[in-house]
């Protein structure tokens, strides 16, 4: 080999290993560009939906825990509940229904009324308890719950919302007391003068068996959806339909202190009497939350 010729092929070898440098040089950066990106964390529901209000924050574990029974987003889109809608809830108690209720129309343009229990020189102080601390709770954040309207329901109380300006009125769980108290037939009249025509009344209920006899004053707890529907129909309301979103077949109806032996109330004496620590709460516990009926009826237009 000439020396020209030496010369030339090491030139060569030098620029072929230089191009593969280049080459494994340039697939080194290309991999770096190519790592695999952070997985995004997981989005909830968009805010100021009906199961943005479900899933909120501000609700306590207690209450979430109780949507395996209670279905709330199905229960109200069933009801065809809308963010714009002027709502009534009669008797909200702790306030179980409001602390959704209350975020979701607020976001929406919507407007609430808790007509609670009624105060005054008589009323049961635990009533007002209750009212004072679901108050309470809606005025320290009005950025989330927004100008809730406090009104109330019960013997004598005026009207719970200005006539006919509703588009919906919940009755949740509450008309068995009020078949005790003696004012279900106000309850029905006072709901039917506070909705629009067309104004949907919305029923959630503990339900009794259809061949048993109703007691008047409902002191179980259960009422037959025959009755109920009676009571709304003597009022003025055309039924629309019924759904068994919240049904339990498991529920005998047969408990020793009612309804209120299930959950959530749990009661293990006669209401009004200490708590017996020695009555086995297992098979009751089993059961879960009651059997309850959900209907759904309209003022005519």
């Amino acid at each position: 080999m000439t020396e020209r010729s030496s010369r030339r092929s090491v030139l060569m070898g030098a620029a072929a290993l230089g191009v593969s440098g280049l080459g494994l040089s340039a697939c080194g950066r290309r991999k770096d560009k190519a790592a695999p990106a952070e997985p995004e964390a997981p989005k909830g529901p968009p805010e100021g939906s009906l199961e943005w209000a479900v899933a909120g924050a501000w609700r306590t574990a207690d209450d979430k825990a109780r949507d395996a029974w209670r279905h709330p987003v199905e229960t109200l889109r069933f009801l065809g509940l809308q963010p714009r809608m002027t709502v009534v809830d009669f008797w909200p108690g702790s306030g179980w229904y409001a602390e959704i209720l209350a975020p979701y129309l607020n976001r929406g343009g919507g407007t609430l009324y808790l007509a609670g229990f009624v105060e005054g020189p008589h009323a049961d102080p635990a009533q007002v308890a209750i009212n004072n601390a679901l108050k309470a709770r809606i005025l320290a954040d009005k950025k989330l719950y927004g100008p809730v309207q406090f009104t109330a329901f019960g013997p004598g109380s005026p009207p719970v919302a200005p006539a006919g300006t509703a588009d919906m009125v919940l009755f949740m769980r509450y008309i068995h007391a009020w078949m005790a108290a003696g004012i279900a037939e106000k309850a029905f009249a006072d709901a039917f003068a506070a909705l629009r025509p067309g104004g949907v009344l919305g029923v959630e209920q503990h339900r009794l068996q259809p061949d048993e006899d109703q007691d008047p004053a409902a002191a179980n707890g259960y009422v037959q959806e025959a009755f109920v529907k009676q009571l709304a129909e003597e009022a003025g309301f055309v039924f629309v339909e019924a759904s068994e979103i919240n049904a339990n077949p498991a529920d005998t109806k047969d408990h020793p202190f009612g309804v209120e032996t299930l959950p959530p109330r749990r009661l293990t004496a006669p209401l009004g009497e200490p708590a017996n620590p020695e009555f086995d709460r297992t098979k009751y516990d089993a059961i879960g939350e009651s059997d309850r009926m959900t209907l759904k009826f309209r003022k005519p237009e």
